[in-house]
């Protein structure tokens, strides 16, 4: 059964709600939703509105905290956190350092596959955010520390860079690597994506960069093609110890 405060994903009616087991009603154009009776119902049993509609109520995935959990900045895509797990094969038995933690969406994706994830925020504001939305996903592997990654000690399968960058960064990050461990830098501009492959190309055996693009295909009756949204969200840089 859902747990008092714990996350729940209403879906139904056309709609989606983000709210919190056990805290008294919630109102919607569908009709108002008493969520202390969610701490009677499983993931994908039915909660029904004052006025009859039904919501499904399911346990939110990391998509899910992307989309609607609190915010203190802009989140990596989806797309371009799945090409940081994927270049560097982030498993099971990962110890993970992130950085420029954000909100922390890149966290809690990297939290749902690692071993262990330590990701540190410099600003006290979007630590104590990342906080909460960690807690939220309910993973008890993830850390948050808030301070200055050039600080962290330790060593490292994997360490995640999401932050402006200097040639120090690289430099940092290589000291904690362990060998075959793997730097992963996402970089919005060209200019960072240049220091951070000049810093690692002197260090590291692989350096390989990638602009991250995707495509969403729209249908409609007159026919189907690529959506006319921006498709380009920045660079990945990739470098092998």
């Amino acid at each position: 059964m859902f747990e008092p405060g714990e996350r729940v994903l209403l879906v139904g009616g056309g709609r989606t709600f983000f709210v919190r087991a056990g805290t008294g009603s919630f109102s919607t154009d569908r009709g108002v939703l008493d969520l202390d009776s969610l701490l009677c119902l499983t993931p994908g049993d039915t909660i029904t509105t004052h006025s009859g509609q039904d919501f499904r109520a399911l346990s939110p995935r990391a998509p899910d905290f992307f989309s609607r959990a609190s915010r203190s900045g802009a989140p990596m895509l989806p797309k371009d956190i799945g090409l940081a797990i994927a270049f560097s094969g982030m498993n099971s038995r990962d110890e993970v350092l992130d950085a420029g933690t954000g909100s922390g969406i890149a966290a809690i994706y990297f939290g749902g596959i690692a071993k262990r994830v330590t990701t540190h925020e410099i600003r006290p504001e979007f630590a104590k955010t990342a906080e909460k939305n960690i807690r939220d996903a309910k993973l008890a592997n993830v850390e948050v520390v808030c301070g200055d990654v050039l600080e962290a000690t330790g060593t490292y399968d994997i360490v995640h860079l999401d932050l402006s960058m200097t040639a120090e960064h690289v430099t940092h990050a290589h000291t904690l690597l362990c060998e075959g461990g793997y730097l992963i830098c996402y970089t919005p501009f060209l200019e960072h994506l240049f220091i951070v492959m000049d810093a690692a190309g002197g260090l590291f055996t692989e350096v390989q960069a990638h602009e991250c693009i995707e495509r969403e295909i729209t249908r409609t009756a007159r026919g189907s093609r690529p959506s006319t949204r921006i498709c380009h969200s920045g660079y990945l840089t990739v470098a092998r110890k």
